[in-house]
């Protein structure tokens, strides 16, 4: 496959051009990275409204009826629901793991059985999630085909 990158002179004008003989799986994956890329969220985190970027975001997790986004160095609490985090970022390798949390694919660094038929999912920040039993088929599906 060939890459190229030229510069150009306006921020108005940046794209991305994918040219393919097949939309595949793959190039459908490197066109949602590139959509992700760049992608901002607010959330309130220490009494201030923040932005950050999606692509930061390990995971979401309900927690009393408040939706938290975890990423690396902050927690922010974001305005929406949890199915409503999960239904938006779906495309954007965001998936269901339990009934309190939704992960992005995309930091995820492997998945290992744990007790009960549940899994663990590691993070590549060196946390670890417990998947639950309903949600291991899809996510053993969604990592094999994003490798």
């Amino acid at each position: 496959m060939k890459v190229e990158i030229r510069k150009i002179l306006q921020k108005e004008k940046e794209q991305v051009v994918i040219e393919c003989v097949e939309i595949t799986p793959e190039i459908k994956d490197i066109r949602s990275y590139c959509l992700a890329k760049g992608k901002e969220l607010s959330g309130v985190a220490d009494e201030c409204i923040f932005r950050f970027r999606l692509e930061d975001v390990y995971y979401f997790e309900a927690v009393d009826e408040k939706v938290f986004a975890y990423a690396k160095d902050k927690v922010y609490e974001v305005k929406m629901r949890l199915y409503e985090a999960e239904a938006a970022y779906r495309k954007y390798h965001f998936i269901r793991c339990s009934k309190s949390m939704v992960l992005n694919l995309m930091l995820l660094e492997g998945i290992s059985p744990a007790l009960n038929g549940r899994f663990l999912a590691h993070m590549k920040n060196g946390e670890k999630i417990i998947i639950s039993r309903q949600y291991v088929p899809d996510l053993k599906q969604a990592v094999s085909l994003h490798p």
